[in-house]
């Protein structure tokens, strides 16, 4: 059973569970939410160019993407927003969601073309984010790596390559370079964005066109596809008390022109079987 508890965001994406809260970023109104688990917002705040993937550092500082500026912000314990890193140099589209890891270390996907615009796509990079602010790429070829992931024991990364329609894995060394990539899931044409990791190693993901999000394991088998009605999911993440509720970012359309105007952005939470994984949003 599905249930909605919060609407009315333009469109809402990277959702996290922090600290017993839902943090998200509505991307097209240029806000992050923190959500209480009845939905209830507990606070706000705007994010130049609009946010994207969020993370924290070992100090509990939070790491949020800025998207049309290819900029990495830092928001400090007064809350003020500082830049943390600089991605416009190699970030060749919009930079788009992250994953920070227990050392701080950030890796960041972007589109990698203008897609708003009809640019033709075309591959790009994942960078990796030292907890000081250098930039290095981690991982090339890549067509729009976006929602990722790291399993607990800090040694795999996952990532959707939403344009090749498939959960791309890494080997992550001591270093926090990535190496021998191979096909965790494909997805036969569809494309996968938003994505999380639950207890049995196996992935949440949102597939908009599917209208669905779909739990699948290594090697691609799907376990179970939890149908969405009335909007499209375009991320999802696991939380709550037990870590059971899977809650899921949806919206209606995903042009800006669109999405500003209707604001049919909303939060859903379904009940699943298998909670979160533990790893570090």
């Amino acid at each position: 059973m599905i249930r909605t508890i919060a609407r009315g965001f333009a469109f809402p994406e990277g959702p996290r569970w922090h600290e017993g809260r839902l943090w998200f970023a509505d991307q097209h109104g240029g806000t992050v939410y923190v959500l209480e688990p009845d939905g209830s917002i507990h606070e706000h705040f705007d994010v130049p160019g609009g946010p994207s993937g969020m993370g924290w550092l070992p100090n509990g500082d939070l790491l949020v993407v800025s998207m049309d500026e290819r900029r990495l912000y830092r928001r400090r314990s007064d809350a003020q927003l500082v830049v943390h890193a600089e991605l416009a140099d190699i970030h060749s589209g919009q930079s788009n969601d992250m994953v920070v890891d227990h050392l701080g270390r950030a890796y960041v996907g972007n589109v990698g073309f203008d897609y708003f615009n009809g640019e033709a796509p075309r591959p790009t990079c994942i960078v990796a984010v030292a907890d000081e602010g250098m930039v290095t790429v981690a991982a090339d070829h890549l067509h729009c790596p976006n929602g990722s992931v790291i399993t607990p024991d800090g040694r795999t990364f996952i990532v959707a390559e939403t344009f090749a329609f498939r959960l791309t894995a890494f080997d992550i060394d001591a270093e926090g370079r990535l190496s021998n990539r191979r096909i965790f899931a494909d997805f036969g044409g569809y494309a996968p964005d938003g994505i999380c990791l639950d207890a049995e190693g196996c992935v949440w993901v949102a597939v908009a066109l599917a209208n669905s999000v779909v739990r699948v394991r290594e090697g691609g088998e799907i376990l179970t596809q939890i149908p969405i009605e009335g909007a499209r999911p375009y991320a999802c993440m696991l939380g709550g008390m037990d870590g059971r509720d899977l809650f899921i970012c949806c919206a209606s359309d995903h042009d800006p022109a669109v999405t500003v105007k209707v604001r049919s952005g909303r939060i859903d939470v379904a009940r699943v079987d298998v909670g979160s994984s533990g790893a570090r949003p």
